[in-house]
């Protein structure tokens, strides 16, 4: 996907379009995206984990995979076939600059749904002109048309999301359900720097207590769980990239130090992350 060897996780051009049929180079390994990519199944199945959450790709499935998401490839069909648009997040950022962040947030919680057979001509139409400008590298309008076609996709998005799903699900439901969404959101942008309740609890202004009870009400987990999870998550995904050493790894996600990681991981996962990356590391 994106690109052919470490294909999510950098877009060594400025965006990518086209057919992905082979997986097996990606299989079961973790990436995450610094841009972002959209994704139509032409053909067979694939499953899915994006951002902790498991997916079923059948035909006439489109993903939308914003920038900082997180995605393993745990299996697919031998006749899996999609096509794709991959993004870097600048161009993400300017072409999606007029929508609402409630959007985007519907997006992140909702990343893929089947269209109806009706609804797929716009998506196809997109991805084909978005292939060909990408073949055509002597264009000197080339960036600005991808952009274009990026927001055209986006619009077109929009406008299959408020077709397709309630507004109140969009849009927010009850004052727990809006707490909670905010509270994923506030995660994902933070779980790399902060993994206590309280600072969460605060974002949000409620107490810890009131936090903690709305997510045991939503999913199960206590919001402490929660972060953890997420928190695990990013650790894999470094430790899997296999370039950083341990410290580097506790340095970028604000541990104390390698040791302090290491017993964090090791409660969570079983096992030290030394043997989590000679395990899993590409």
């Amino acid at each position: 996907m994106e690109q052919r060897n470490s294909n999510l996780a950098v877009l060594r051009e400025p965006f990518i379009a086209g057919i992905d049929e082979e997986l097996a180079p990606i299989m079961h390994h973790l990436w995450k995206l610094e841009g972002g990519a959209i994704y139509f199944c032409r053909r067979g199945w694939a499953h899915v984990t994006i951002d902790l959450k498991d997916y079923e790709v059948v035909e006439n499935t489109q993903l939308v995979l914003l920038p900082g998401t997180i995605i393993r490839i745990n299996g697919s069909s031998s006749d899996f076939t999609a096509s794709f648009f991959g993004f870097p997040k600048e161009m993400f950022i300017e072409a999606c600059m007029r929508f609402e962040p409630i959007f985007f947030r519907f997006i992140k919680e909702h990343p893929c749904y089947v269209l109806p057979e009706e609804n797929t001509g716009a998506i196809n139409g997109l991805i084909r002109a978005t292939t060909a400008i990408y073949k055509d590298r002597e264009n000197r309008f080339r960036n600005q048309i991808a952009k274009n076609h990026l927001q055209s996709f986006m619009l077109d998005i929009y406008d299959k999301c408020y077709r397709h799903f309630d507004a109140q699900e969009i849009e927010g439901g009850s004052r727990q359900d809006e707490i909670f969404k905010n509270f994923i959101a506030l995660v994902h942008t933070n779980c790399t720097s902060q993994r206590e309740v309280t600072f969460y609890a605060d974002k949000l202004c409620i107490s810890t207590k009131y936090l903690t009870g709305i997510c045991k009400s939503v999913t199960g987990d206590s919001a402490k769980k929660i972060i953890d999870d997420f928190t695990i998550l990013e650790i894999k995904v470094l430790l899997q990239s296999a370039e950083l050493t341990i410290q580097e790894i506790a340095d970028r996600l604000s541990f104390p130090d390698q040791s302090y990681l290491g017993r964090y991981f090791k409660r969570h996962e079983g096992i030290s992350p030394k043997e989590y990356q000679s395990k899993y590391s590409i």
